[in-house]
């Protein structure tokens, strides 16, 4: 009777801790977040806390995938247009979003195989290089719509449209061009600099294109521990030393 008490006694402990452990964050990030998000989540562990749930992808199919109640708790884009789109849907938590990086576009081709290439109207890139182009779908994809307003404005949309490779995500594109599959890449210098197989030939001018900002926000009946997540990636000096650490430029100052 005495060791059925203690084994009751010890499986109502067992189920007090289940039922107060923490649940971790999840968190649906922009692809070219990756290494960065990854990084953070492993110090946000360090703290206590549990290991954040991290889904990586085009900003395009994890806002769609949050629309149709995808199990996300934070969400981080590329770019303004999929959070708009999901603030117009009632889908995020009112007042947690933020604009909380910037990056920059620059043209890339594999280690060794640089072109010339100057980044005004009248320049012959087209003419520049041989096959395809590789960047995230235009219209799309964050770096593909922010490549297609950079082409357009300098003037080369019409005559490489018809050889561009629109890709799942930024990473993908970056991925082709490390291959050597495509002679040239748009992609975000935070995705250039992580990589040794490419090289970076120019920057597009800040003019040619939209800002790249990257807005955070809250998902409307998310976890808690998004929230706190989320604090801690726009407030804490540690996700500031990683974001600068790859490249990424903090439009929110963080709090010591």
């Amino acid at each position: 009777m005495r060791l059925q008490t203690r084994v009751l006694s010890l499986l109502l402990l067992i189920s007090c801790l289940a039922a107060g452990a923490a649940e971790p964050a999840r968190v649906y990030a922009a692809a070219s977040l990756t290494n960065a998000v990854t990084d953070i989540g492993a110090a946000w562990e360090k703290t206590g806390q549990p290991a954040p749930v991290l889904v990586f992808g085009a900003s395009s199919a994890l806002a769609k995938q949050v629309e149709a109640g995808a199990p996300a708790d934070v969400f981080m884009s590329a770019d303004l247009n999929w959070m708009d789109y999901l603030e117009q849907r009632q889908v995020l938590t009112p007042g947690t979003r933020s604009s909380l990086l910037g990056n920059t576009l620059v043209l890339v081709a594999p280690k060794g195989r640089a072109v010339d290439a100057r980044m005004e109207r009248g320049f012959d890139l087209a003419g520049a290089f041989k096959g395809k182009l590789c960047t995230g779908e235009p219209g799309v994809v964050p770096a593909g719509i922010y490549a297609k307003e950079a082409l357009q404005s300098l003037g080369w949309w019409d005559r490489l449209s018809g050889r561009i490779v629109g890709t799942d995500d930024v990473r993908t594109a970056l991925s082709f061009v490390e291959r050597g599959e495509c002679p040239l890449g748009i992609v975000y210098a935070t995705d250039a600099a992580i990589s040794s197989k490419v090289e970076v030939i120019a920057s597009f001018p800040a003019s040619s294109h939209k800002p790249v900002v990257y807005p955070v926000a809250q998902v409307k009946g998310g976890r808690a521990a998004g929230g706190e997540f989320l604090q801690y990636v726009r407030t804490s000096p540690e996700a500031a030393a990683i974001f600068r650490k790859y490249g990424f430029t903090l439009l929110e100052s963080p709090k010591p």
